[in-house]
């Protein structure tokens, strides 16, 4: 039996990304306006404003135990009221996990957390997690990438989605 740690705050965003994919339609009867413009403005409409989400940091691996600091940014050009980040792993985590505020796990190998509002050219929460892994490993891969944006489309994804090699040394690596 896995136990689960939820939090109101990462379930709430869970609950909103549901939402927003389940009540996203095509546009339907817009007069006066040609069928490519349509499309067009149903995919503006979908895809919300437009955000430069990033995640700067570190995680570091000592004895079973994986340290991850985050800390997420927006570039703009619109602000976020909300995002969650996702962090997965390429091992196991142990049944029991102490996480922080915001955060909830998802999965064997998955941590989601809220970033908080992310304000045009600003920083979100600083999000820190200490993980314990089911078993000792001798190295760890540690992706990191936007799970919900609050609908925002993101044309730079290269700075919010990262794979980071840590092995059990105990070293931090920066990403």
């Amino acid at each position: 039996m896995e136990v689960v740690a939820v939090r109101r705050g990462a379930v709430r965003s869970v609950v909103v990304a549901g939402l927003l994919v389940l009540g996203v339609t095509g546009v339907t009867g817009v007069s006066g306006v040609s069928a490519v413009s349509a499309t067009e403005a149903g995919a503006a409409a979908r895809r919300g404003p437009e955000a430069d989400v990033a995640y700067h940091g570190r995680v570091s691996l000592s004895q079973g135990r994986l340290r991850v600091w985050v800390v997420p940014q927006n570039e703009g050009p619109a602000a976020l009221p909300n995002a969650t980040l996702r962090v997965r792993l390429s091992a196991d985590l142990a049944d029991r996990q102490e996480l922080a505020q915001g955060c909830a796990r998802a999965g064997l190998r998955e941590v989601v957390c809220e970033t908080g509002a992310l304000p045009l050219h600003g920083r979100g929460r600083h999000i820190g997690l200490l993980l314990e892994l089911k078993e000792p490993v001798p190295e760890v891969v540690v992706r990191i990438d936007t799970w919900w944006n609050g609908g925002a489309s993101d044309r730079d994804v290269s700075n919010n989605q990262h794979a980071v090699l840590a092995l059990d040394t105990g070293d931090s690596y920066a990403f």
